[in-house]
């Protein structure tokens, strides 16, 4: 077991790793819309989704992965009437890879956020 630390993604605010390698799996904790430098970003959902895409696509490549090789996402979204908005970012980083995904509206993120990925990838 491998345990990953980029300063290209936010530091962990708790007990736990920004990911873990296992097995050839890169196991990627949630990432919230906060800078690798702990601005958080309260801005719109499309901006606040581009943040938590390129903490993932940081930590992703400090693990030896990518977004290519993204198994499974989970999004959790405190709005759900957002989703639409989210997509579409998440649809231009993916490009044509198509990860299995879930989508959960949940009714409050930590910060007051609007959107937190967590993903599973090949390394």
């Amino acid at each position: 077991m491998e345990y990953i630390s980029t300063p290209n993604a936010p530091v962990p605010g708790g007990h736990y790793s920004q990911a873990i390698v296992h097995n050839g799996l890169v196991f990627v904790a949630g990432q919230l819309p906060i800078r690798p430098g702990g601005e958080k970003c309260l801005g719109s959902i499309e901006e606040q989704t581009e943040v938590v895409l390129a903490n993932l696509k940081a930590i992703l490549e400090a693990a030896g992965s990518s977004l290519e090789k993204v198994l499974k996402t989970t999004v959790y979204v405190a709005d759900i009437s957002l989703w639409g908005r989210v997509n579409a970012v998440y649809a231009q980083a993916f490009g044509s890879h198509k990860p299995a995904r879930a989508v959960v509206p949940v009714p409050e993120l930590h910060y007051g956020f609007l959107i937190e990925v967590e993903a599973v990838a090949a390394v």
